[in-house]
């Protein structure tokens, strides 16, 4: 009678049902940013002198990828091929979770904080680095009076 009620195993759908969930959740844009399954992945900072990010982008070819800043919005983007068996061998894909294909991300930058000529990018063990310097920011200076 157990059998009959329930054709399927429950336990096995439950998982399903909470993997398609969670997909869902991590795809939703929230306060810190992009979602979760962004590609690729930033970590953004800065320092008195310069801005710094980090575009983590493992197993990509630098010379396909793409670094762009105009008018204070930084561009990264390019397309990373699937390291997937060939369908002529007959083979199948059980679990595919890299990500493969064309991405872009966008990064908004304070326009009057950035030197658009002093910018650098470095691809080094799958992380892309880039590096822009601030301007100077006027110092304020004591005048004499006479």
């Amino acid at each position: 009678m157990y059998r009959s009620m329930f054709p399927r195993d429950l336990f096995a759908e439950f998982d399903r049902l909470q993997r398609e969930i969670q997909q869902a959740f991590d795809n939703v844009p929230n306060i810190r940013g992009a979602g979760a399954g962004s590609f690729p992945a930033l970590n953004v900072g800065r320092t008195p002198q310069s801005l710094e990010l980090y575009a983590f982008v493992p197993g990509m070819d630098p010379k396909s990828i793409e670094v762009n800043l105009e008018r204070g919005v930084l561009t990264i983007a390019g397309e990373r091929q699937a390291d997937l068996p060939p369908r002529e061998e007959r083979s199948s894909v059980h679990i595919n979770e890299r990500f493969a294909g064309r991405f872009r991300r966008v990064v908004s930058l304070p326009d009057d904080d950035v030197n658009p000529d002093g910018v650098t990018a470095q691809y080094r063990d799958g992380v892309l680095q880039i590096s822009i310097k601030r301007r100077t920011a006027p110092q304020a200076r004591r005048i004499n009076v006479q």
